[in-house]
């Protein structure tokens, strides 16, 4: 078989390496190279390191709406896409039996940011789903699906891990019945679709209006990057661990309770204590180093207004 892989972060990886060791593939598709941090160095996507370190032809289309000849010059007979980053077109999905390695259990959370946003609304499972590819954004008919625990210390980057690994055995024991032609096919019911669009920089904000249990999975949906965002008096901090405490307040949610030793900010319903943050412009450091002589904040003072 021609195997065409589609995919771009470490989430792709498993189901990649089984691919490569039991089919063979002829040709990756990953994201452009893309620059990261001040100096604007090239980054290489998990998907193309694997390719160049395994020899594998690899296709990385700025828009692939405008550039996908060389993918049909491959004759593909199956394309399997885990997590690429692009929508597909059309002529793509016609050339080949296309299928979508989704992480949800559709028909929930459609889009782009599944895993966030089972963290993020306290969901206490979650999986992936095998499915065929549409033109519709995830609304192919389902193969077969693999459950697993989203723990209370899961973040985005531990879960994508683990769905990670459960999308390869999903594959590798669906692929065989999918080429004999003895598999489920199943439509999704489009009365229990929910959606999970790609997280907006908007939505890196804690609102300490919400609980603090919902600040935290907030928190865990957003790590290991790029940490939730919190404003004073015009500065962005950002946070990358934080606790309940048990102290109790009632002060207005979002106002700084302790300046000493330990950040301590009221919520909805209680308090959190900021442990690892990185202020504007500084390295990433722990709360009682921040409040050693800092003079950002003062107790009293309110986030984000």
């Amino acid at each position: 078989m021609n195997i065409v892989f589609m995919g771009t972060p470490s989430y792709a990886i498993p189901t990649l390496e089984m691919l490569h060791q039991h089919y063979g593939i002829a040709l990756v598709v990953t994201q452009p190279d893309k620059k990261v941090g001040r100096k604007g160095e090239i980054e290489l996507s998990p998907v193309k390191q694997f390719a160049l370190e395994n020899h594998i032809p690899l296709f990385q289309p700025d828009k692939m709406k405008m550039d996908y000849q060389p993918i049909l010059d491959v004759k593909p007979d199956l394309i399997i896409t885990a997590a690429y980053g692009q929508m597909i077109p059309e002529a793509v999905l016609n050339a080949a039996t296309s299928l979508n390695l989704h992480g949800s259990l559709l028909p929930k959370y459609r889009g782009g940011a599944p895993v966030q946003y089972a963290i993020k609304l306290g969901d206490t499972k979650t999986g992936v789903t095998l499915m065929y590819m549409a033109k519709k954004m995830d609304a192919g008919d389902m193969i077969a699906k693999k459950e697993t625990d989203i723990t209370p210390t899961d973040t985005t980057g531990t879960l994508m891990t683990k769905l990670g690994l459960l999308a390869a055995d999903l594959l590798y024991e669906q692929l065989p019945l999918i080429l004999a032609g003895k598999h489920d096919r199943v439509k999704q019911n489009e009365a229990d679709v929910t959606f999970a669009y790609n997280i907006k920089p908007e939505e890196e904000i804690l609102d300490f209006n919400q609980t603090s249990e919902a600040l935290l999975n907030h928190l865990r949906s957003l790590l290991p990057t790029p940490g939730a965002s919190i404003f004073i008096k015009g500065v962005r901090i950002k946070v990358y661990e934080m606790e309940k405490s048990d102290i109790i307040s009632h002060e207005a949610p979002g106002t700084v309770i302790s300046d000493r030793k330990t950040l301590l900010v009221k919520t909805g319903n209680g308090v959190v204590s900021l442990l690892s943050i990185q202020p504007e412009n500084k390295k990433v450091m722990t709360a009682k180093d921040f409040l050693n002589g800092q003079k950002l904040l003062t107790k009293g003072d309110v986030f984000n207004t």
